[in-house]
């Protein structure tokens, strides 16, 4: 498990962010519904090279969670760039996933960071996304936040286990629910998914060309969260139509496939 010791106030709420490793600086973005401990597995291997940052996102891990809380990616490209801050860096590497793709996109169109590579795995950057269960949370998010604990945890599982093409393990299930468990984090599963909202990609979708910064695209071919033909249509508009597929990988390839992002990382 990765440890994050660190304690961030951002808007008056506190973000966990840890590092580990030495060297030139890597900060990695997760993605929802997950935490940094997505890249538990390859973090360490990482900063044998890097020093790796890594952080949770507002509203999700060990993050701050509260009612009335906005976790949109509206606010969280603006977290991106107040730790950029904090940490003094000007121009890191960004290896990120899902919404943390979407988080560097858009502090790099919006907000005006540069890094000095990145690395994209299976963002949510092209319309259209969001899925029929997406659509039904954001209508009914009181009933959903207000299921017995144990109906959540079942939803819960089902829905986690649906972002891989492999079987995930018990222990990487475990982990990956426990932010979202109890009160506190029930609420805050079905908080963050009510306000998805294409508006946060539409924003920048428009603005895509090919960036200041060299680009690597990777998408799972077994992707059923966010299928590979989107994929195509960003690298075309961000990397003159250059994508790394990955076979047997779902959405979540740090468990399908964590060699392969760690072999395009030292590539």
């Amino acid at each position: 498990m990765l440890k994050l010791s660190e304690r961030f106030q951002f808007e008056g709420q506190q973000i966990a962010w840890g590092s580990i490793g030495g060297g030139e600086p890597l900060v990695l973005i997760h993605g929802t519904p997950f935490s940094s401990q997505v890249w538990r597995k390859i973090a360490p291997l990482l900063a044998n090279k890097w020093k790796v940052y890594f952080f949770d996102l507002l509203g999700y891990g060990l993050s701050e969670k509260r009612d009335g809380q906005d976790v949109s990616l509206a606010v969280q490209n603006k977290l991106l760039t107040a730790l950029l801050q904090e940490w003094d860096l000007t121009r890191p590497e960004v290896l990120c996933h899902d919404f943390g793709g979407t988080t560097a996109l858009r502090a790099y169109y919006l907000n005006g960071f540069r890094y000095s590579r990145l690395t994209i795995i299976d963002p949510v950057a092209v319309a259209p996304w969001g899925s029929p269960f997406v659509g039904h949370v954001r209508k009914f998010e009181e009933a959903f936040s207000g299921l017995p604990g144990y109906a959540h945890d079942a939803l819960l599982r089902v829905y986690l286990q649906s972002s891989a093409y492999s079987q995930l393990s018990e222990e990487s299930i475990k982990i990956y629910m426990a932010p979202w468990q109890g009160r506190e984090g029930q609420g805050a599963f079905y908080r963050q998914i009510a306000q998805m909202d294409q508006h946060y990609t539409d924003e920048i979708e428009k603005l895509y060309t090919p960036m200041e910064t060299p680009v690597r695209i990777l998408w799972g071919e077994k992707d059923e969260w966010i299928p590979i033909s989107q994929g195509q249509k960003l690298a075309n508009l961000l990397t003159n139509g250059v994508l790394t597929s990955v076979a047997d990988s779902g959405h979540l390839m740090q468990e399908d496939a964590p060699e392969a992002i760690v072999a395009a990382m030292f590539n």
